[in-house]
């Protein structure tokens, strides 16, 4: 594959969601190292798009990008600033978080489908997890079942227990 900037082959590629559509770039070392993408304080694939380097500071184009918060603040933790956040596009600490939360909750409404992160559940942990709730369930009815001395139906949810400890098990 070859770098979008010039003939030479691609070694580095990135992608990123930009307004809800995933943009792609493919670049040589040398242009990846000429445009910043190297630079460990991180980069804009948009900046990138959009002709400016990292770090430069350069506004992006009116509708290119989620636009950045016009507050200055500071994070008591770290000291960073709005107007670094504006330059490097990333927080400087956890704190920064908090401190910026009003700035940022539009910015992160815009990037994701909502204000929090809701991530998948592993394969059979959720099985499990209704397994435990049912005998949690039948547990609680076995009580009731033999505090009523009704030993039939304690007798039944009983065997119902042990078949689901044994596919809780295996």
């Amino acid at each position: 594959m070859k770098c979008d900037f010039c003939d030479s082959k691609a070694t580095v590629f990135l992608t990123q969601l930009v307004e809800g559509q995933m943009k792609k770039v493919c670049l040589c070392d040398s242009c990846a190292k000429e445009r910043g993408v190297t630079d460990p304080t991180g980069f804009s694939l948009a900046d990138l798009l959009m002709g400016g380097g990292v770090g430069e500071g350069k506004p992006i184009a009116a509708g290119s990008a989620i636009p950045m918060p016009l507050g200055n603040g500071t994070c008591p933790a770290c000291g960073f600033t709005l107007e670094d956040l504006r330059r490097v596009r990333r927080l400087g600490c956890s704190e920064c978080y908090t401190t910026f939360r009003e700035e940022l909750s539009p910015m992160i409404r815009g990037m994701h489908k909502g204000p929090s992160h809701q991530g998948k559940v592993p394969a059979g942990l959720m099985e499990r997890q209704v397994l435990r709730q049912r005998l949690e369930e039948l547990r609680a009815r076995l009580d009731q079942a033999v505090a009523a001395e009704s030993y039939e139906e304690a007798a039944g949810i009983r065997d119902e227990i042990r078949q689901l400890n044994e596919n809780l098990v295996s």
